[in-house]
């Protein structure tokens, strides 16, 4: 008798398969070397969109310029404005940018500018009202004034709040001198503007405000004889966030007669050890707070909306001034200057946006600026800039010769 063996099924013993621990610090380390390599593409991503944003507000601006001179036959006029004896005006301290903002779709901002304003900045009421272009830019309850506008920002810089009104990144460029860069060809007495000015007044700001913007006075496309495309109209600034950036708050009272000669009288003043700082301690004696980089959009002055080509970009503010002055407002060195990394935006008079390195040649930096009084046959009015090609590229007329390739 056979017996039937049914066989079951065999059964086989499986070992749950998981990660080791030395297989998971592997995976661990696999992703945060991953990680390590992606965050600096993205960051660098993400500067280069902030970056093309900027050149691209700057673009807007110098399309403004030209329909400005399009529709009125001359440039903005820097620090220029309203001065009236006796009454409230904004003291001829009104930058370029106030012309412009018609021109670079703030039309709002504009009609509250031309117009008497009897509305303040917390919302109660100006009695009387603010007149066609306010008071001095100093006022904090005048809305244009303290109003931030967009297309006046680059995105890379991260200032923002108090002390600043609003703030400005765009400059405009005043030449290779910083003798006259406020006045300009225009003589102040008793208040009030004398017309015509005294010759000497008018023959040494000729003489030596050699950039496309002269301090209250209107230039046009036709003044620019180097050609509009070998010439800066305007220049990128960073806003200053208080961390003593020698880029952002100017060494003061440095003597304007001293800086005019040596332009980097205040190279001294800087940190060794931390090179894009000023040192503590005195000297420097640095601006007052409210005086930093950029700081009111509506200024014209130095501090907030001038700069010019005498030092290479990102170098240090220094100011003249003296002690019986006003050595927050003043002439002096004002380098263009970024928070990108190796240079800064300049706008051309022919509305092209240009990123210029900080190692562009620029000549001699302790050259002393071209102005009627110069204390050497170089210095003298007439000559070609001794800043090299950056300085070359910063004045409208001085014949200097540019090669086509330097961008």
């Amino acid at each position: 008798m056979f017996q039937m063996h049914q066989r079951g099924p065999k059964h086989r013993h499986r070992n749950p398969h998981g990660f080791t621990l030395v297989e998971l610090l592997v995976v661990i380390a696999i992703i945060g070397v991953l990680v390590g390599l992606l965050l600096p593409a993205v960051q660098a991503a993400r500067e280069a969109a902030r970056r093309m944003s900027c050149s691209n507000n700057f673009k807007q601006i110098g399309l403004g310029l030209h329909n400005y001179h399009s529709a009125y036959k001359q440039l903005p006029i820097q620090n220029g404005g309203t001065l009236v004896p006796g009454g409230v005006d904004n003291a001829l301290q009104m930058s370029m940018l106030v012309g412009l903002t018609p021109f670079i779709e703030q039309q709002a901002i504009w009609e509250q500018l031309s117009n008497p304003l009897s509305e303040k900045a917390n919302g109660s009421t100006q009695s009387p009202p603010y007149p066609p272009f306010g008071p001095p830019h100093w006022t904090g309850q005048y809305i244009p004034w303290v109003t931030e506008i967009a297309t006046l920002r680059c995105p890379s810089d991260p200032g923002t709040g108090l002390p600043a009104h609003g703030r400005t990144n765009y400059a405009a460029c005043m030449g290779d001198s910083i003798d006259f860069m406020r006045q300009g060809p225009v003589q102040i007495s008793g208040g009030a503007v004398k017309d015509p000015p005294a010759a000497w007044v008018a023959g040494r700001a000729r003489e030596a405000c050699r950039g496309v913007f002269v301090a209250r006075k209107g230039t046009r496309f036709r003044d620019i004889l180097d050609g509009l495309s070998n010439t800066i109209a305007a220049g990128e600034i960073a806003t200053d966030i208080g961390d003593r950036d020698k880029r952002t708050i100017a060494s003061i009272n440095n003597k304007t007669g001293t800086v005019r000669k040596t332009p980097t009288t205040c190279e001294s003043q800087v940190d060794p050890e931390r090179p894009n700082f000023w040192r503590t301690g005195t000297p420097p004696q640095l601006g007052a707070a409210a005086t930093g980089r950029g700081y009111r959009w509506g200024a014209g002055p130095t501090p907030w909306t001038m700069c010019n080509t005498i030092l290479p970009p990102n170098r240090e503010l220094c100011f003249g001034g003296n002690s019986a002055g006003s050595p927050n407002d003043t002439d002096g060195v004002a380098p263009m200057s970024s928070r990108h990394q190796g240079g800064v935006h300049v706008l051309m008079a022919d509305g092209a946006v240009v990123f210029v390195t900080d190692s562009i040649e620029a000549g001699n930096s302790n050259h002393e600026n071209v102005w009627r009084n110069g204390s050497i046959p170089s210095a003298k009015p007439g000559n070609p800039s001794p800043y090299g090609l950056w300085g070359a590229l910063g004045t409208r007329a001085s014949s200097e010769v540019i090669d086509s390739e330097w961008n």
